[in-house]
């Protein structure tokens, strides 16, 4: 993992403690949950902020790891459509088949 990716993870990833320390009701009024503020990055990270209900949704429905693998792999590449790219991912990913260790 490269230190720039490693930094956006380690800024993204706050405990409730640290969570509620900086939530302030009167300016965070429509942000109050960690997937939240999650979608809302994965929307800024697709320039799709228009759809950032769309964002925030899938966010809440779906695992992290999912999410950061399919965001991982659209960074990574150099496509037109990335939002495409990365639905497809997600669904690529949500439906293989674990494996068993």
């Amino acid at each position: 993992m490269s230190s720039a990716n490693s930094l956006s993870y380690n800024i993204l990833m706050k405990s409730v403690q640290q969570i509620l320390k900086t939530f302030n009701p009167t300016q965070d009024k429509y942000i109050s949950r960690d997937f939240q503020a999650f979608g809302i990055y994965l929307a800024e990270e697709m320039n799709d902020y228009k759809n950032r209900g769309m964002w925030i949704r899938l966010a809440k429905t779906n695992h992290r790891p999912v999410l950061e693998k399919a965001l991982s792999f659209v960074k990574d590449s150099n496509a037109d459509n990335k939002i495409a790219l990365f639905l497809w991912k997600l669904k690529q990913l949500k439906t293989e088949p674990t494996k068993a260790k």
